[in-house]
């Protein structure tokens, strides 16, 4: 894999970054996805023929980074063209493909995902929604929890399973359910963090859905899962850079221009190290995303599970120190809206619970890279 940019790369970022500079930290939500979509930033990722940019997940984490580094991150970029957009592009029939992704790379529609269940969180081995066959259509039955976006979104991609993997088969299956489907309600989460996109908890109560409406093939199981979820990781860890870069840049320009007695403040190794410790585990974090990403790209499936579990980790925890140490330069600055740090405390813990947990991913290091065994 290339350890430095393209010129390709160079260019999307510096693009990126000048629209999101543009828009800034008080960004309205709906302009700025219009203008990316216009751009070609939202399909970056899809394929060339459904009007996407034909590119992968490498050029769409670049969007998402640069944007979240000028204060304006997208976080549906993560749900509606890396994940759904991935899966219908692989795995689609070519009536989903034409149906979906056009819209999904020019952002006149949208897609949310459904996988956390109230019991089972995001582990895919206990999912309780399941689909039954009724003639030629399919009854879902279940609850989500976590979902974002959903009220944005015009379909979700629902994760659910085949009655028949109760015997012990685990096959989860993904369905398109329109959001108004017969059935399928949804319940916002009150939510301590304030953010553009809220969280809904859904209902399925045998929501009837066409035999069109499944994914892929019925028994691919863990394979089209993870064409998600892999994507998923790899632009978390994006959203967690892009925030970190964010934070620390304010934190720099501060400790540059701020004066107490008679030099700048990061003139003080105490002030400057911790910033240069953050700076370092960002790019280190980002290292690693780029290699998922190029693994993913390069269809390396298997490759691409453990670069992006690792780099989500790496991400999320840079991620934290970076925003903990910026507000702590800015002192009780760093607690004012005027210079947007704060909202970043509870943001930045996200990136270490979502979508997968930091102890989660250290459980899939160590058993699927160290071949360690289970405690459970």
């Amino acid at each position: 894999m290339p350890t430095t940019q393209t010129d390709e790369h160079k260019a999307l970022r510096s693009a990126v970054s000048a629209l999101g500079k543009r828009h800034g930290r008080t960004y309205d939500r709906e302009q700025l996805w219009s203008e990316a979509a216009k751009l070609g930033y939202l399909g970056v990722n899809l394929p060339e023929e459904y009007g996407g940019g034909g590119g992968g997940i490498s050029e769409l984490s670049i969007v998402l980074e640069e944007l979240g580094a000028a204060g304006c991150p997208l976080l549906m970029m993560v749900v509606s063209p890396a994940i759904c957009g991935t899966v219908i592009a692989r795995f689609g029939t070519e009536e989903q493909k034409q149906t979906w992704l056009p819209a999904l790379a020019d952002g006149t529609r949208t897609m949310a995902f459904g996988i956390t269940e109230p019991d089972a969180g995001s582990n895919s081995h206990r999912i309780t929604t399941t689909a039954r066959k009724d003639g030629t259509d399919w009854l879902l039955t279940g609850r989500k929890v976590f979902i974002s976006g959903v009220d944005l979104a015009d379909a979700t991609l629902i994760v659910g399973r085949t009655e028949d993997s109760r015997t012990g088969r685990l096959k989860p299956c993904l369905f398109i359910v329109p959001r108004d489907a017969p059935g399928f309600t949804r319940r916002q989460i009150d939510m301590e963090l304030q953010a553009t996109e809220k969280q809904f908890e859904l209902t399925l109560d045998d929501v009837r859905l066409p035999a069109d409406a499944l994914v892929g093939d019925e028994d691919a199981g863990l394979l089209q899962l993870f064409a998600g979820l892999n994507p998923e990781r790899v632009m978390t860890a994006a959203f967690a850079i892009g925030m970190g870069r964010y934070a620390l840049a304010r934190a720099i320009e501060y400790a540059r221009d701020r004066t107490v007695w008679d030099a700048p403040i990061g003139a003080h190794q105490a002030i400057a190290h911790p910033l240069a410790q953050a700076h370092i585990d960002l790019e280190l974090a980002r290292l690693m995303m780029q290699k998922a990403a190029y693994l993913y790209d390069a269809g390396d499936d298997v490759g691409a599970g453990e670069a992006a579990n690792m780099a989500k980790y790496a991400a999320g925890e840079a991620c934290v120190r970076a925003v903990d140490q910026s507000v702590h330069t800015l002192g009780g600055n760093g607690l004012t809206r005027e210079f947007g740090l704060a909202s970043l405390i509870t943001a930045a813990r996200v990136a270490r619970i979502a979508p997968v947990s930091r102890e989660m991913i250290l459980n899939y290091v160590s058993h699927q890279t160290l071949g360690l065994p289970k405690s459970y």
